[in-house]
């Protein structure tokens, strides 16, 4: 079970916004791009004001979903617009890689939370997109099963970043569903690289 089940209703949802865009002229790379300038931005001003503001958490959730929505976009441009390119995979791979360790990494600013678990999050992140990458080398579909996906941890950083914002939750808690994310993220690991060898024979 994964978030990600829910794409095709949410891409549903975003479809006349696409062709808008389409119009006027932007483009699949562009939007990939704008994605993670401003993740990185949102991840910068959550990691160095948040401590002294802690209502700043709550741009978490916003941007996530918000993030959500440009991920679904830019591939609906290349798509069903003729925008595919091999630029366009290497962009989409990385930025979505660099955004992510970028946002979970804001968990630092967290007084009290364990420096190694947003690092161990966002390695082991990275690791899973790894694994679901392989699976076209290896002669199979780009794996995103779950149950922890990017659209999973998603959900979860910015459900964090809300409670935090509402001061309805601190370290301990931050501590102990990062540990959980980190255990999710190796079963998530595992399915894709078994899925995939399944799939390629």
């Amino acid at each position: 079970m994964s978030i990600y089940a829910l794409k095709g209703r949410f891409q549903a949802l975003l479809r006349p916004l696409v062709g808008a865009l389409h119009r006027a002229g932007a483009t699949a790379n562009q939007v990939t791009v704008a994605a993670l300038a401003l993740s990185l931005a949102v991840a910068a001003l959550v990691h160095l004001r948040a401590p002294e503001q802690p209502l700043l958490y709550v741009l978490l959730p916003g941007w996530m979903l918000l993030r959500m929505a440009l991920n679904a976009i830019d591939g609906m441009l290349a798509r069903e617009f003729g925008q595919q390119s091999r630029l366009g995979a290497y962009l989409n791979e990385l930025c979505d890689v660099i955004a992510d360790a970028a946002l979970y990494l804001s968990l630092l600013s967290v007084p009290g939370v364990v420096p190694h678990l947003p690092w161990a999050l966002a390695l082991l992140a990275a690791l899973t997109e790894y694994a679901g990458v392989l699976g076209v080398m290896t002669g199979a579909s780009r794996r995103y099963d779950g149950p922890m996906g990017k659209s999973d941890r998603a959900f979860v950083v910015g459900l964090l970043g809300l409670l935090l914002g509402l001061g309805l939750v601190s370290a301990p808690a931050v501590n102990g569903v990062l540990v959980a994310m980190a255990l999710l993220c190796l079963v998530t690991v595992w399915r894709r690289v078994a899925r995939g060898l399944r799939e390629s024979h």
